[in-house]
């Protein structure tokens, strides 16, 4: 089962599937997200695997991995993904029997062969972390909804492409000190196989895809390997479009490998830019600088690829000042019509086994691991800073799904954070004109919300 995958339909529910079916297993894939679950399907299962990559996804599977418990007592519920072994105490808590992360569908296999034979030894009870280099088999997309109903891209002409999703690897080489694969990965990552990748890639075409998301943290990992996916690709699918992820350090070090992008039909790229302050990009390890955006930004517009940036608006070393000049950067940089809605109300999440718990500093505004929210609590040494969170988070809230343009929405935080903010840091954010005109000019995908954002009310929803 799949809580939420940014709008995808879940390459952790197929690649495991297919994995599963071959070993003999019959297997029913629930995407929670676009579908409703009957208890009838909890009640006969003998293995519940509840797929946790993300803080979002796992916030969300919590109640409902209590809900399964109750309802089958006697099935083994299995935790997998990202999320599970730096969450094993507090999932195992709420009903999860094991736990499995890193590379899951080899250890999740074994596991359902174990659970099938009377002589096999229990399941360990310990979390696993399977770093093991798999032969990946092509994912089993059969029995999850139709990919019309999930996200789409939206293009400047009004028009939507039916998009998949699949990924070409796993894991990230890099160590940004907030990031959530660190612990698990540790600086790893672990590529899944070209041809696998292109199997997907057909089967999701024919079942409709106009447009392909490739999941990995960094789709920049290993360039010579990206090159080769993206170039089968296009020659594979020449009307194929796609938007990938990648780091500002890589968009900046590998320019060479931008056109080769675009030609083969990329539109959009994602880049964490975090922030535009360089001690906060120097406490995240990001290993860019806030000029270094500035050149990545000139870089993907003379290819011609969308910029889709991310940030962590919120952190303790964030001040008002700071927070001004970030919306201010958003103006001058003309990201306004870039930029999603929740992305201005990110609050740094610090999870079990962060990178940030190394750093003295972060000490005096520190508080206990909260296992409810999945991250340990921080207080920001300005308490206007975490009331502006507050209220700009609620204003996403409002307007996900809304009829407002991107520079409307932009305009809404302008005018929260000056009225919240006092001093110079209030004028220079007052100064800025209205942006109500400004829309998305770029291509961008429909999905709201973000795996790093605290889930809201309305998805929190029952298992059935």
């Amino acid at each position: 089962m799949s809580t939420y995958e940014l709008g995808h339909q879940p390459f952790g529910l197929a690649s495991p599937a297919a994995w599963l079916r071959a070993s003999g297993a019959d297997v029913t894939c629930v995407d929670l997200s676009v579908e409703m679950l009957t208890e009838a399907v909890v009640r006969s299962a003998d293995l519940i695997g509840f797929y946790v990559p993300m803080h979002t996804a796992t916030r969300m599977a919590v109640p409902m991995i209590k809900q399964a418990r109750e309802a089958n007592p006697d099935a083994h519920i299995c935790a997998y993904g990202l999320y599970g072994p730096p969450n094993a105490p507090m999932l195992r808590e709420v009903g999860a029997d094991s736990i499995l992360g890193g590379e899951f569908e080899e250890p999740l296999r074994q596991l359902c062969a174990d659970l099938r034979d009377p002589s096999a030894a229990s399941p360990a009870l310990l979390p696993i972390v399977s770093l093991a280099r798999q032969d990946f088999l092509a994912p089993d997309r059969s029995g999850l909804p139709d990919l019309s109903r999930y996200a789409y891209l939206q293009m400047p002409d009004g028009t939507r492409r039916v998009t998949g999703y699949t990924e070409a690897t796993r894991g990230c080489k890099h160590l940004c000190r907030h990031c959530p694969v660190v612990p698990v990965y540790g600086g790893r990552f672990r590529v899944v196989q070209n041809d696998v990748v292109a199997r997907d890639i057909d089967a999701q075409v024919a079942a409709g895809a106009q447009h392909i998301t490739f999941g990995d943290p960094d789709f920049f990992n290993g360039p010579g390997h990206a090159m080769t996916v993206v170039r089968r690709l296009h020659a594979d699918h020449p009307g194929l479009t796609y938007d990938v992820t990648i780091k500002v350090e890589h968009l900046v070090g590998q320019p060479d490998l931008l056109p080769v992008l675009a030609e083969t039909g990329c539109v959009l790229v994602t880049s964490a830019v975090e922030s535009f302050d360089d001690l906060v990009l120097e406490v995240f390890d990001k290993r860019h600088t806030r000029a270094d955006l500035h050149r990545a930004i000139g870089l993907l517009a003379d290819a011609g690829i969308a910029l889709n940036p991310t940030f962590v608006a919120f952190s303790p070393w964030i001040t008002a000042d700071a927070f001004a000049d970030f919306l201010v950067a958003i103006y001058e940089l003309d990201l306004v019509g870039t930029v999603s809605p929740v992305q201005y109300a990110i609050r740094l999440l610090i999870p079990a086994g962060s990178r940030l718990l190394e750093l003295p500093d972060l000490a005096p505004w520190l508080g206990p691991f909260d296992p409810d929210k999945l991250c340990y609590e921080w207080a920001h040494p300005d308490p206007v800073m975490d009331q502006l969170q507050l209220a700009l988070f609620a204003v996403t809230e409002e307007v996900a799904g809304a009829e407002l343009t991107r520079g409307a929405v932009f305009d809404r935080m302008v005018a929260v954070t000056s009225e919240m903010l006092s001093g110079a840091a209030a004028d220079r954010v007052r100064a800025l004109p209205s942006m109500a005109a400004a829309d998305v000019g770029v291509p961008h995908l429909s999905e709201p919300w973000f795996c790093c954002a605290e889930p809201v009310a309305t998805q929190m929803t029952p298992l059935f």
